[in-house]
C-alpha cells in the first residue's frame, strides 16, 4: 500500500490585525526536509512536501515571531537530525522538542541537550502517532531526568478520562498538545474536558492552545473553541502556550487547510485579555525551558 501525500501549507498568508509582542515564541511548528537530505521514516501514515528551514523562518519574520521550538514531526521516526540541523541554523532563534526510543541513553541525551533539546515528544493519537509503549516512556524519562527538560504529548481527546491517573502520575513537567485533542461540540462538561481542566490546576501540567483549526468544526475565528481556551486561561493562564502547528501536516482537504495569519489573528479572540496572551507567548514559554523571564 502507497503511503498517500498531504497537502503543504498556503503559499500566501494574511496580516494579523494585531502583532505579537516582542519575543513571542511559535512553541509548536516542525521543519520538514529537504528529503533529499532528510528522508522520512518509511513507516510515516503519510508524506508532506518539504517545508524547510528557510520556510518557517519567512513565516515567523512576517508573523512576528522571534523564536520557537521545532517539534518532531513522526514522519521522521525517531530521526531527530532535522530537528537539531534547524536549532543549528536558526541563528539563535529555536530549540528543538525531540523523539526518542528504548535505545535512549543519560549520555545521549546530554548531548541532545547540548545541541538545543529541551523537551521529548510521544505522539500516540491514532491519526498521526501509534501506541505507547510505557517501557519505553518509562526508560527515556529516567533518561531526560537529568537534564530537567519536559514531556510533551499527543493523544486523543477521548482517551483523557482513562489516562488521567497516569498522567498525574508522572513527575516531570507535562506539555499537552492541541487542547488535549477534545471534540468543542461535547460541550465544556464533558468528560474529557473536565478531566482537561482538572489537569490544568497541576503545576506541572501546561497546555497548548494551538491546533484550534484541527478540532473546531465551524472555522475561523474558531468561535466554538473560544469557550475552551478562556476556561483554560481562568485556570493556568501561567501555564498556557501557543503553537502555528506550521505546515499543518497531514491535512487532506484545502479547505481544512488554516491561514497562518489568521491563526494569529484568532489567538486574540480566543484569549481577548492581551497581558494574558503576551505571558501565553513570552513569559511562560521562557519559564517552561528554563531562560530568564523578563
Amino acid at each position: 500500500m502507497s503511503t498517500p501525500s498531504c497537502l503543504g501549507p498556503r503559499p500566501a498568508r494574511s496580516r494579523p490585525a494585531w502583532r505579537p509582542p516582542a519575543g513571542a515564541w511559535d512553541t509548536h511548528f516542525h521543519v520538514l526536509g529537504p528529503q533529499q537530505r532528510f528522508a522520512y521514516a518509511p513507516t510515516r501514515k503519510y508524506t508532506p512536501p518539504d517545508a524547510p528551514l528557510e520556510e518557517a523562518l519567512r513565516l515567523h519574520d512576517s508573523l512576528g515571531i522571534a523564536r520557537g521550538l521545532v517539534v518532531h514531526a513522526n514522519t521522521y521516526g525517531f530521526d531527530n537530525r532535522v530537528d537539531l540541523d534547524a536549532v543549528a541554523r536558526s541563528g539563535g532563534r529555536y530549540l528543538a522538542v525531540v523523539r526518542l526510543d528504548g535505545s535512549a541513553s543519560e549520555a545521549g541525551c546530554k548531548a541532545l541537550h547540548a545541541a538545543g533539546a529541551r523537551g521529548v515528544r510521544f505522539a500516540f493519537n491514532p491519526q498521526h502517532g501509534g501506541t505507547l509503549d510505557l517501557a519505553t516512556f518509562d526508560h527515556v524519562l529516567k533518561c531526560i531526568e537529568p537534564l530537567d527538560w519536559f514531556v510533551e504529548l499527543h493523544f486523543e481527546g477521548s482517551a483523557l478520562p482513562e489516562l488521567k491517573r497516569w498522567l498525574e502520575s508522572i513527575p516531570a513537567r507535562l506539555v499537552i498538545d492541541h487542547f488535549g485533542r477534545i471534540d468543542p461540540r461535547l460541550g465544556l462538561d464533558q468528560d474529557a474536558f473536565r478531566v482537561l481542566s482538572d489537569l490544568a490546576k497541576r503545576d506541572n501540567v501546561w497546555i497548548k492552545i494551538s491546533g484550534a483549526d484541527r478540532i473546531s468544526h465551524t472555522g475561523h475565528p474558531y468561535s466554538d473553541v473560544a469557550p475552551f481556551a478562556r476556561r483554560l486561561a481562568e485556570v493556568a493562564a501561567d501555564r498556557l502556550l501557543w503553537g502555528s502547528d506550521w505546515p499543518h501536516t497531514g491535512v487532506f482537504d484545502p479547505s481544512r487547510m488554516p491561514d497562518d495569519g489568521m491563526l494569529v489573528e484568532a489567538l486574540a479572540g480566543l484569549v481577548p485579555d492581551e497581558a494574558v496572551r503576551n505571558r501565553i507567548l513570552v513569559d511562560n514559554v521562557l519559564q517552561l525551558v528554563g531562560l530568564p523571564t523578563h
